[in-house]
């Protein structure tokens, strides 16, 4: 009999849910793909039912919940903190109670509703970063390793640090708010006039076309790793508590006026330059933490998780120059994983069963085949032309050729906030104009961000420098010099690329596109973004995808085995 666990993350933000059987993970989804609010923290009611809708389960199979927060965790630490908020006291006991009373009232109600009457499973909750650190490495290809894990906090930890041994580990040291990697950064994206706890990304985007220089001595002064692997932060310059902007007086007065928080306000220097100065000093924090891990562990390997492990050119650097062989980052890294995290505790952790997964394959959502895309486009009274394999990998390769965009819906959907080859717009890295063109009429997003290169494993080595793997698109890497000016559109302006390797055992349709747009362009390599437009998640649905495709520059839509244009030219 099947032991089957449904694990849960609701309680902070990009709320998820997957289902694991016997220690294989049948799928995960984030709430946000299906409700198209983006970075909801709002209970994952319906990715709990597509997940045991896809997995063939009713909610009376589920053996055990693992939901990945442990809300009375560190109570006592939090109190102290809470006392020494000053006037900010009250009010921040009083939002962490009707927060805490909420979040467990909204799991009360759910448990009511789908268990009414019948006996529940039993529930599990794991604290926040064990189910980033541990889970992430109870699904990593490794054995052994040093595990990190990284965010803004959990509970009330901002950083873990331990090792992991078969399906055992021990955690050692911990570190806790306000003292967080992950609170500082989010102070720099909201300076850069960026949404903090949402558009980090976009910060480490900007950081190339600032001068680290500038701020760089201030900056190191701000924040810092001790040699115990502590983190120090002055916080003189953060507001900390809850509520309060990132960037206090002291701030302001250090860096001058944020950008204001408008898509259309103009980027000044000093804007810029404290990305640039915030992202160096990131790298270097992580780098000695890491570093240090590997002197104390004696590990081959690293586990990195958390939202501050979706910083792929920090990632990039730990591959390089931390002394570990190689890293892995779950493609969910950040707190969408934790459903995932949670569950692996629980099924080798908690009840002891061995490890029997790798987590390699991050196409684990829904699947639409192609009888139901074709009712759909019929309904639509969409033209399409049905090709058969082979034709279509070819036929798409001509049409990106020429210049042409394509939505590529393709699959089951991956998990994670990287596009990776199933749910992806696609376009020829080779011209120039295209990074503008996507970002002006397709993205609709600020002009400096960059796009992101697939390329299949084997032909890496031609255009990167690249020794590792890289399927989850969370290792940022330097384009071969020589390959800079022949694939300008993913190359950004420091020369670098948030690469992406694509193997045939896991996506064997985007490895064929890929070979086949070698054959018209001499070139293996495709510039892929996120099927979406800013502000709005990733497309989950074939509906998704035409409601993306005819609001948006998108020449085509490749739809499984069909193509729709827009013009009668394809």
């Amino acid at each position: 009999m099947d032991m089957n666990i449904l694990g849960i993350n609701y309680y902070f933000h990009d709320s998820s849910a997957c289902v694991v059987s016997d220690g294989k993970l049948v799928v995960a989804i984030e709430e946000e793909r299906l409700t198209r609010q983006k970075h909801t923290d709002a209970f994952p009611e319906r990715a709990i039912a597509r997940c045991l809708q896809i997995a063939g389960l009713q909610a009376g199979d589920i053996d055990h919940i693992a939901i990945s927060i442990q809300p009375g965790l560190d109570r006592g630490k939090k109190f102290t903190y809470g006392l020494r908020q000053g006037r900010s006291m009250f009010n921040f006991f009083k939002i962490e109670t009707e927060v805490a009373w909420s979040k467990k009232g909204i799991l009360r109600s759910w448990l009511s509703r789908t268990y009414d009457g019948a006996k529940r499973p039993q529930v599990h909750f794991v604290p926040h970063h064990t189910s980033h650190a541990v889970g992430t490495f109870l699904v990593s290809p490794y054995e052994s390793a040093a595990v990190l894990s990284i965010d803004g906090s959990g509970e009330l930890a901002t950083i873990f640090k331990g090792v992991g041994k078969e399906n055992t580990f021990q955690c050692l040291s911990q570190d806790y708010y306000p003292y967080s990697l992950g609170m500082v950064y989010e102070a720099a994206t909201e300076f850069c006039g960026f949404k903090r706890n949402y558009d980090e990304g976009k910060t480490m985007g900007l950081a190339p076309l600032g001068d680290p220089r500038t701020y760089g001595s201030v900056v190191e002064k701000m924040f810092w790793v001790n040699d115990d692997m502590s983190v120090g932060v002055d916080l003189s310059y953060f507001g900390h508590t809850y509520g309060a902007p990132r960037c206090n007086e002291k701030f302001v007065q250090t860096f001058g006026q944020p950008r204001p928080a408008v898509k259309t306000a103009k980027f000044e220097q000093n804007h810029l330059d404290v990305a640039a100065a915030f992202q160096k000093q990131l790298e270097e924090c992580i780098l000695k933490m890491a570093r240090l891990l590997h002197e104390r562990t004696k590990e081959d390997y690293l586990v990195i998780s958390g939202g501050v492990a979706l910083n792929s050119v920090a990632n990039g650097r730990l591959v390089r120059e931390s002394g570990f062989k190689d890293l892995y980052v779950m493609p969910a890294a950040g707190d969408n994983g934790t459903a995932i995290g949670a569950a692996y505790y629980v099924y080798n952790s908690v009840l002891g069963q061995p490890r029997n997964y790798v987590h390699d394959d991050p196409y684990v959502g829904t699947e639409y085949g192609n009888d139901a895309l074709r009712r759909l486009l019929e309904e639509c009274k969409l033209a399409y032309r049905q090709l058969p394999d082979g034709e279509l990998e070819r036929e798409a390769a001509m049409l990106l050729h020429r210049g042409d965009i394509l939505g590529w819906f393709q699959g089951r959907m991956e998990i994670g906030p990287r596009a990776l080859g199933n749910r992806s717009i696609l376009a020829d890295p080779t011209l120039p104009g295209m990074k503008d063109k996507i970002n002006a009429q397709v993205k609709h997003r600020e002009a400096f961000r960059p796009f992101a290169p697939s390329c299949p494993i084997e032909d890496t080595p031609r255009f990167f420098e690249q020794n590792v793997a890289d399927p989850f698109m969370l290792k940022v890497c330097m384009v071969l010099p020589e390959k800079q000016s022949m694939i300008p559109a993913v190359t950004h302006v420091d020369g670098t690329a948030r690469l992406q390797t694509i193997h045939r055992e896991t996506n064997p349709r985007f490895h064929q596109l890929l070979k086949e747009f070698e054959k018209v362009s001499g070139v293996p390599v495709l510039l892929n973004t996120s099927f979406n437009v800013m502000g709005e998640p990733i497309v989950e649905s074939p509906m998704d995808a035409i409601r993306c495709f005819y609001t948006t520059g998108l020449d085509h839509l490749v739809l499984g085995n069909y193509v729709v244009s827009k013009n009668n030219s394809g």
